[in-house]
């Protein structure tokens, strides 16, 4: 891999000037302008200059240099990243702190932090070059336009719902091309794609946001389970069967059970029990051994109308999670994003005037 050229094309001495004139208020000829505040750095205090920052002056490469540090939290990392040295890392991020008037990281025995300044800038700063890179690439390639859709679905939604979705889409347009990938995180999908469904509690950000459905979720299990327990309560069921959990990013493993018991006023000991990545391969485990797990009584419908799953009690709740379909506004201008868009909101609308289910409407009955 080549290693980036980090000079900038500015001498020492230049760059020096640079900071001079905006610290100063001087301008291009070194004339006196507006007055304005000096930078200084004061042992981590933010001092910022009163000097407006235009694009004659937008450092490129030490945004580069600080939005690897931050995606990392790591100069090592960062370097290796850029294939530049750590030195050069330093000095880049130092000199854009210098020009901002504000430090970016806080740098302690115990690692590398964001500051509030650097946790503002760095979402701003990898979205552009995210966007400079994409289009870029874009441009260099002459059949553009047929590059493929890059998709990302969580993997319960891809594998209980999405696959005839995409299959409709696909026979309806057959000349887009779709790469789809699927991660088990929550919210934000690592990578570069062009739309995302995400599971999520509703969020707002920089890009257009529809909503595909609310989670509803209830207790589910094999009818074997069940023959078990029959006859008890559902505090008693739940605290004598297994707990299937299904685990969240950064979050306790017992959480959906935990805010489902509050919802549901039971006692219920939420430490024990498996836990599986996806509800797709606990509500597998639930049908083929044992165990009751808490499920999307929408997404495994058909499971529950063939009798694999049992739902023993009508005891459903909304924990906040939803699946959201993101996309960047300025990507909808795009003929094929905006058909996939249009495909899957219709898809996944849940009809009010006719009943429809969502499990169906999904699967493009």
């Amino acid at each position: 891999m080549a290693a980036f050229d980090f000079s900038d094309g500015l001498g020492r001495k230049d760059r020096r000037v640079l900071l001079t004139r905006i610290n100063d208020g001087s301008d291009e000829t070194g004339r006196a302008a507006t007055p304005a505040s000096r930078v200084k750095r004061n042992g981590g205090e933010d001092i910022a200059p009163n000097r407006l920052i235009n694009r004659r002056w937008l450092p490129l490469n030490a945004l580069r240099a600080f939005e690897a540090v931050g995606r990392h939290l790591s100069f090592t990392a960062g370097a290796q990243a850029l294939t530049v040295s750590q030195s050069a890392m330093s000095r880049h991020v130092s000199s854009l702190e210098d020009l901002i008037g504000k430090a970016l990281f806080e740098r302690s025995a115990g690692g590398l932090r964001l500051t509030p300044a650097g946790e503002v800038l760095l979402p701003v700063v990898s979205k552009c070059l995210d966007r400079l890179e994409q289009t870029i690439n874009t441009v260099r390639n002459r059949e553009s336009e047929s590059r493929p859709l890059r998709l990302h679905i969580p993997p319960s939604l891809l594998y209980q719902t999405a696959l005839p979705l995409l299959h409709g889409f696909r026979r309806e347009h057959p000349e887009i091309k779709i790469d789809v990938t699927t991660s088990n995180v929550t919210g934000t999908p690592p990578g570069n794609v062009d739309m995302a469904i995400e599971f999520d509690r509703p969020n707002v950000d920089d890009r257009v946001t529809d909503l595909l459905w609310m989670v509803r979720v209830a207790p589910l299990c094999s009818p074997a389970t069940w023959a078990e327990h029959q006859g008890k309560t559902l505090e008693r069921f739940l605290s004598d069967a297994e707990l299937l959990h299904v685990k969240l990013d950064n979050e306790p493993r017992g959480l959906l059970w935990g805010t489902y018991a509050d919802q549901q006023r039971v006692v219920l000991d939420t430490s024990d029990g498996l836990a599986f990545d996806t509800a797709y391969s606990a509500v597998r485990y639930a049908m083929s051994a044992s165990g009751v797990v808490l499920a999307d009584i929408d997404m495994f419908a058909d499971e529950i109308a063939a009798g694999n799953l049992v739902m023993p009690f009508n005891c459903i709740s909304a924990d906040g999670y939803g699946y959201y379909l993101k996309t960047h506004a300025e990507d909808l201008s795009d003929p094929a994003i905006f058909l996939l868009r249009d495909w899957i909101i219709r898809h996944f609308a849940r009809s009010e005037n006719n009943g429809e289910d969502r499990q169906r409407v999904a699967a493009g009955a």
